[in-house]
């Protein structure tokens, strides 16, 4: 086989170069993230949906030595989702009457605690916004629209949770967690509420 000549080597380690870049792009690693010193997470977050699951992905890739378990007393720690509350309100309205835009909000309140109950991460609410032009004359297609960006919405959470348990102040809370106010376990139920506004009838959006 002939020897390659420099220009197709430069061509192959280019390639090889923006392959490793792809690869790089399609994880889940945030910027500057810093592994999480604790080892297994309880969640009452389900893990089998597609938000649990994106959520399992982004941790373990950003922090290697951690797992989620699905046994509570195996956890070191209980990543506690409080509540939910999606709305969608209108933002603008034509002359004649009719919607223009409307403003969808989700707002996401958890906490973090250890096995103990010691406070880690006290109550904390996430919020996202996002504004979305409507058309009546379409009002299936801005349904299934809506359920996309609140999906969308919520994924684009994961990061802030990631980043809001990586926290030194989080981490120097595990390490002395005695410390730590407690509180009583809570349950794994999940609060939840929706407003869907005004889509000439009853919207059902997903949780």
């Amino acid at each position: 086989m002939a020897p390659l000549s420099a220009h197709a080597r430069r061509l192959r380690l280019a390639l090889g170069l923006a392959c490793l870049l792809v690869l790089g792009a399609c994880g889940f690693h945030l910027k500057n993230a810093t592994p999480l010193p604790f080892h297994l997470i309880y969640t009452n977050i389900d893990l089998d949906s597609a938000f649990g699951a994106r959520l399992e992905r982004t941790i373990t890739a950003n922090s290697p030595n951690t797992r989620f378990t699905r046994e509570r007393p195996q956890a070191d720690v209980y990543l506690h989702q409080i509540s939910e509350t999606q709305q969608l309100r209108q933002l603008s309205i034509d002359t004649e009457g009719r919607v223009e835009e409307y403003e969808l909000d989700l707002d996401f309140t958890f906490e973090l605690l250890d096995r103990a109950g010691h406070v880690l991460l006290a109550p904390t609410t996430l919020r996202s916004v996002r504004e979305l032009p409507y058309n009546d004359r379409i009002v299936q297609a801005k349904e299934s629209e809506i359920t996309r960006a609140f999906t969308d919405m919520r994924h684009s959470l994961i990061d802030q949770i990631l980043r809001r348990m990586s926290a030194p102040e989080v981490q120097a809370a595990y390490r002395d967690a005695s410390d730590r106010p407690i509180v009583q376990l809570p349950d794994d139920s999940i609060q939840r509420s929706g407003q869907s506004g005004d889509l000439n009838g009853p919207t059902g959006l997903p949780y």
